[in-house]
């Protein structure tokens, strides 16, 4: 299958061998004393990020020399050239600085603001989701769908809270608010990748999150619409990787959804 005009079509072996080496490397790391800096009030970096970034960076140039690289602990700002590498070496760096499994290895190939090719490993948990475009969603190897669930009422979600919590506070305790009452629960795993991942194998119904950014995104929005989901931003609009707001869910709560986002601008 041929991912995109300028990829070649046996890509996707290789792609995931990496990812299982990448995944090999932060299960190591987790052995050993945690050496962790702040980069923000609540924003954290290990050195598992730097090695995780340092491997794929290496690994991923090789296996595309081709396409750049936009990688959450070397970015300098979010352009990317139009065939890119979108990484993020350690997703859920803050659960696993505690200790906590919801960690994730994001990667995706993004061709002209699309991605087309992208992973997530949770190698604590071992799982390594993947999907190529129009070619389906996979876990472990096997296909995946989202979630046939009908009514909000009847709907687990997730959401996250941005490093800028001050900032955000209002529009967030609006959104949970609204939310909470009206679905199942919802639930904050920490990492944007894994909570689309798990929209796209079944596990939520809906995940909602702003102030993302790419690498947060990337991987986890093509699992999603391979396993028959749909994505867009706060408004309905198309989602667009650059932008930094994120709905995703089974298609079928998406609607109600959007009701209650729009309401809570």
């Amino acid at each position: 299958m041929l991912i995109c005009s300028t990829v070649p079509t046996g890509l996707a072996p290789g792609f995931l061998a990496v990812m299982e080496r990448a995944g090999d490397l932060l299960r190591e790391h987790h052995e050993r004393p945690r050496n962790i800096r702040l980069k923000g009030r609540i924003d954290l970096v290990t050195e598992t990020d730097l090695a995780v970034e340092a491997f794929l960076r290496q690994e991923l140039g090789a296996l595309l020399p081709e396409a750049g690289i936009l990688a959450e602990e070397s970015a300098i700002g979010l352009d990317m050239p139009p065939l890119c590498w979108v990484v993020d070496p350690v997703d859920g760096t803050t659960n696993f600085a505690h200790g906590l499994p919801l960690v994730g290895i994001s990667v995706a190939l993004v061709h002209q603001g699309e991605p087309v090719l992208g992973a997530v490993h949770t190698p604590l948990l071992g799982e390594l989701f993947h999907a190529v475009a129009g070619g389906g969603a996979f876990l472990n190897g096997r296909p995946i769908t989202v979630t046939a669930t009908e009514g909000l009422g009847s709907a687990l979600g997730a959401t996250g809270f941005p490093y800028e919590i001050c900032e955000e506070l209002p529009r967030l305790l609006a959104r949970l608010e609204a939310f909470l009452p009206r679905c199942r629960g919802l639930r904050r795993c920490g990492a944007a990748s894994v909570d689309l991942s798990w929209v796209a194998c079944g596990r939520f119904d809906l995940y909602f999150e702003n102030r993302l950014k790419p690498w947060d995104m990337a991987a986890g929005v093509l699992l999603v619409r391979e396993a028959g989901g749909l994505v867009s931003d706060f408004s309905g609009g198309r989602f667009k990787i650059g932008r930094g707001e994120i709905l995703a869910s089974n298609g079928r709560v998406h609607g109600p959804c959007l009701k209650l986002l729009r309401g809570c601008a």
